[in-house]
């Protein structure tokens, strides 16, 4: 038997800090099954789940990992892992990627975030930043449900974008990655 946990790091940004969370999970026998990391405005922040074969307490655990060479400074959070019914919507949920972008002003995260929320649209990632010119840009990864009418929330969603000045466009995730693909010559 395995014992999963959940840490969710904080910093100030600098090179190093996924690799002493990474060894000091390898160091307790642990292994990492999921992780998405990011930088915002200076700031680093990592979220993870891992297994171990020894259940531990979770204080314990936390200052274990943040005591790894070159994790000064570092907050983090930690908790045990709980069972999720991860059929809910794997099974039948539709992948859409939703933009939104104009001027700069306040309440447009609310305003989505509402939105979506209340058509029980649930939200896998979301990117948001302002340019260096006032614009604000957010990208939004959702799970639709396929009984839900998408043309319906496209229309509300062009009327929440006009309302606040904003052009907003919804597409099939695989229809966003073929059109928004960076491709690296070898």
């Amino acid at each position: 038997m395995r014992y999963g946990y959940v840490i969710d790091v904080m910093a100030v940004d600098r090179p190093g800090i996924v690799a002493g969370v990474s060894t000091a999970i390898v160091k307790l026998q642990g292994n990492i099954e999921s992780c998405s990391q990011t930088v915002l405005d200076g700031y680093f922040t990592l979220i993870m789940t891992f297994s171990t074969p020894e259940e531990h307490d979770v204080e314990t655990l936390k200052n274990a990992i943040l005591a790894e060479r070159g994790l000064e400074g570092c907050q983090a959070i930690l908790f045990p892992t709980t069972e999720i019914d991860r059929t809910k919507f794997e099974s039948t949920a539709n992948t859409f990627v939703i933009t939104a972008f104009g001027k700069d002003c306040e309440g447009i995260v609310s305003q989505f975030t509402r939105y979506l929320g209340g058509k029980e649209i649930n939200i896998i990632d979301l990117y948001a930043y302002i340019t260096g010119d006032g614009e604000f840009m957010l990208i939004t990864q959702v799970e639709v449900d396929p009984q839900l009418d998408l043309k319906n929330i496209q229309f509300d969603l062009e009327a929440l974008g006009e309302q606040v000045g904003f052009t907003v466009r919804i597409q099939h995730n695989n229809v966003f990655v073929a059109t928004n693909q960076i491709r690296l010559d070898r």
